[in-house]
């Protein structure tokens, strides 16, 4: 039998007592109302809030209901074990916390009153921790999702490599270095900018900005289709297919090719929501069913929303200043931040925010020519100070200076054998 080595077994975990982090895949154990609908025991969803025992779960086709921990169970036996070690992980290794950084539309100048507190920041793993079989963690994540910590050394590779949401803990306003290693890793912080932040965050957003106008366009294409099918159930596959091909101005080398790319969409359209669980059967007859019924109106796919949007144009027009300036500002100044709030609210069309997005990249384009930033991070820097850091954890240990590095250090994962679970 297959064998892996593991933090430690499940014999001894009480699921019910297991945090749920955001993403997590659930089975109700309850009926429950989402609205007027019906949500029947055995609902599988995922958490998208916690509160206490108060866990929202948003169900595949229906909605969101909410549900106390014991009226939920996980959907797969590998989910408890994760859970619980992160929640281990946690609670051990969250007094090594050295950087820390208010990240987010607060660090952007964007928050509302309903905006989300995040925060992301750096840990050090104690020297035990970093010496045994087991390997240790990489990431420390709340259960609720609003905080993430990086291990210092995945957050410097990360940092080198330009990745935005790294570059920001280094770059925020409200930063704070809770240790002396975490100030070395913020006086050094200029050695991890380069003009990579050019692909890293301009040529990112741009082919996120694509991506985004394409499920517009497939998000348009649904609502003809289901408009056309609510006014005239009768009309056929091959029908809806050809008329969506001059609606829709559907692309392909041929119109033999553009109709059977229409007619795959339409395919791809009614077996998506079979899976989804909105209609009984993955066929065209389920799809016309369900438009002649009146239950044709659907939400925007999640990444449609203006949050995702007015996000890129933001991290656009930031790589535009910060190539052309060589300074970084997190905080978006006027007219940009009101054009961004207005469309956070939802008063800009989508695709009028994919187009102004799209149209920054000749100034992204520009303003690279003329940076002045290196075109890589200095890793000689980086690679002494990391060095540097995690001697200074272990001095502490050997030491056994006070704090979480030395005397107070928390004990390390026990290695065993475990079997996988099936």
């Amino acid at each position: 039998m297959a064998t892996d080595l593991r933090l430690r077994g499940l014999d001894d975990i009480d699921p019910e007592s297991v945090a749920l982090p955001h993403g997590t895949e659930v089975v109700t154990r309850v009926d429950r109302f989402a609205g007027e609908r019906r949500v029947p025991q055995g609902a599988v969803g995922r958490v998208v809030d916690v509160a206490g025992d108060r866990i929202e779960v948003a169900i595949v086709g229906v909605g969101r209901a909410v549900y106390a921990r014991r009226e939920l169970t996980l959907h797969r036996p590998g989910q408890l074990r994760f859970a619980r070690r992160r929640e281990a992980a946690w609670n051990a290794l969250s007094p090594c916390i050295v950087v820390e950084a208010l990240v987010g539309s607060r660090a952007w100048g964007l928050a509302g009153d309903d905006s989300d507190t995040d925060r992301r920041g750096v840990f050090v793993l104690p020297q035990p921790w970093t010496t045994g079989l087991v390997a240790p963690p990489e990431d420390l994540v709340t259960t609720d999702g609003s905080a993430t910590y990086w291990e210092v050394g995945k957050a410097v590779r990360q940092a080198l490599r330009a990745d935005p949401n790294t570059l920001e803990v280094f770059f925020a306003r409200d930063v704070e270095a809770r240790d002396p290693m975490g100030q070395w890793l913020l006086d050094a912080r200029d050695a991890l900018v380069s003009a990579e932040i050019y692909r890293s965050f301009g040529r990112y957003a741009l082919s996120q900005v694509k991506k985004l106008s394409q499920s517009l366009r497939l998000a348009q294409h649904r609502s003809l289709l289901l408009d056309w099918l609510r006014r005239e159930p009768a009309l056929s596959l091959d029908a809806a297919a050809a008329r969506l091909v001059g609606a829709a101005g559907v692309e392909a080398p041929s119109e033999a090719d553009r109709h059977l790319r229409a007619k795959e969409y339409i395919k791809q359209l009614y077996r998506s929501l079979h899976d989804q669980g909105v209609i009984a059967e993955s066929s065209f007859a389920a799809l016309a069913a369900l438009a002649a019924g009146g239950e044709a109106a659907f939400e925007l796919p999640r990444e449609l929303r203006p949050k995702n949007a007015y996000n890129l144009l933001r991290l656009i027009a930031t790589a535009v200043d910060w190539l052309r300036t060589g300074q970084v500002e997190l905080a978006v100044a006027e007219p940009l931040r009101s054009r961004l709030l207005a469309i956070k609210r939802g008063e800009v069309a989508l695709g009028e925010v994919l187009d102004e997005a799209e149209g920054l990249a000749g100034e992204l384009e520009a303003a690279r020519q003329v940076t002045r930033l290196p075109a890589r991070g200095d890793v000689g820097r980086i690679d002494n100070l990391l060095r540097r850091v995690r001697e200074e954890a272990a001095r502490r240990w050997i030491e056994l200076a006070p704090g979480p590095f030395g005397a107070d250090a928390p004990p390390p994962p026990e290695a065993r054998w475990e079997e996988d679970e099936e």
